[in-house]
């Protein structure tokens, strides 16, 4: 059962589609700011529940980084089903982010956003400490939670716990955005906060410096932390991302 709250939303709107993925243990709800926003301002807005988010954390540990690429490429499917739809950008958050990059390899996207992707784990979340896979299941590690100040609740719908599995999945995940970003050609707007304590600052560079795209934009983001579409400068974030989908489209 789908936790309230967790669920996929669409808005419908002009002829840009542009798909959300969250990141890993959280849902759609983190998402669901920036989707309205992106509603008003006239995209048609499409975000999707990775593959056992949303419901208990013991889904997520059977899940692959194959089911959460297989689930961003049947939203990319979905929105290019849809008739009002002429074109389609991607934007994900954290491993959403990977995603994002990865789904840019493989399909026609016009522009890809990548909010604070972790191609690059600070050493101080231990992840040398991490047990093999083999001693890694049923292991869960709780999540510390941010003050998120002034953000509703419907939008904070996600684990309080890690599964360590999930972890070994998410290292899978970074090594195949590696692998994808020389053939993501699309423009690209990666965002950073310089104050995440989970992904390294270098992870923007990486990102930049490996990309196809012949159009690459950095935003880093001095106030904010790891959850920058919830966090404090999620404003200034929200504007700049959608003059970045809007900037040579034309919006009905």
């Amino acid at each position: 059962m789908v936790i309230q709250g967790a669920e996929p939303f669409y808005c419908a709107g002009g002829e840009t589609g542009v798909l959300l993925l969250h990141g890993l243990t959280g849902s759609p709800a983190e998402m669901r700011l920036l989707g309205e926003s992106l509603a008003e301002a006239g995209f048609t807005v499409l975000a999707v529940r990775l593959p056992g988010h949303g419901t208990i954390p013991e889904d997520l540990e059977r899940m692959t980084a194959g089911d959460w690429l297989s689930a961003a490429m049947d939203g990319y499917a979905v929105l290019a089903s849809d008739a009002r739809v002429r074109r389609i950008a991607v934007v994900g958050h954290s491993m959403g982010a990977l995603l994002a990059l990865m789904l840019a390899s493989l399909r026609d996207v016009s522009k890809v956003v990548s909010v604070a992707a972790p191609i690059v784990i600070r050493k101080e979340r231990g992840l040398s400490l991490l047990p093999p896979r083999e001693l890694s299941k049923g292991m869960f590690l709780p999540k510390k939670q941010p003050r998120l100040p002034g953000i509703p609740v419907r939008c904070l719908v996600g684990y309080a716990v890690m599964p360590l599995l999930s972890v070994h999945e998410l290292l899978s995940v970074i090594a195949s955005a590696k692998e994808a970003l020389p053939q993501v050609t699309a423009p690209l707007f990666v965002v950073q906060g310089e104050r995440d304590h989970t992904v390294a600052p270098e992870s923007a560079d990486y990102i930049l410096a490996r990309a196809a795209s012949r159009e690459k934009k950095l935003t880093r983001l001095p106030r904010a932390g790891h959850r920058v579409l919830l966090g404090v400068e999620r404003v200034r974030a929200f504007s700049e991302i959608i003059a970045f989908l809007r900037a040579d489209e034309f919006m009905e």
